[in-house]
């Protein structure tokens, strides 16, 4: 294997990993449970619940970024030769990614639920927002028992 060969081969490994981590998020859509500030035991007030829309989708890239990937990178390599042909095959790689994903991340179905975000005044003072997904009996003004990212009736 030639030298050329092999340094469009190490781009395209470099490219692919490198792509691994992007990723979109919708504004619109809250992913998961956000990260909470206090993460053990709190007392407050309850100041407001709203209803979310939750999605557990992941982001990274999936198949369609790592097929796509592969066929920019070969359809890359077929043009030019030398240094050239090493940065075609790059360009396809990180192109046919960049498609790839895109079009299967159009073609998932995002699973979306509705949760509530709950917005509780813990006794120090300190706003804290958790989601949860359900209230059972919690209203506007209980007092309430913070713990473990869920909130109780105290």
């Amino acid at each position: 294997m030639n030298i050329y060969k092999q340094t469009a081969i190490a781009v395209s490994i470099a490219a692919s990993v490198a792509l691994a981590g992007c990723g979109s998020s919708s504004p619109s859509v809250t992913t998961g449970y956000p990260a909470s500030q206090m993460t053990r035991n709190s007392y407050g007030v309850i100041e407001s619940i709203q209803v979310v829309q939750v999605s557990n989708e992941s982001r990274g890239p999936g198949a369609g970024a790592v097929v796509g990937a592969v066929v920019g990178g070969i359809l890359g390599n077929q043009v030019g030769g030398g240094l050239g042909n090493a940065a075609a095959t790059a360009a396809g790689v990180v192109g046919g990614a960049i498609v790839g994903n895109n079009i299967e991340k159009n073609n998932r179905n995002q699973q979306v639920r509705e949760a509530y975000q709950i917005s509780v005044r813990l006794d120090n003072g300190v706003y804290q927002s958790i989601v949860q997904d359900n209230i059972v009996d919690l209203r506007v003004g209980n007092r309430v028992y913070v713990s473990d990212n869920h909130v109780y009736r105290n």
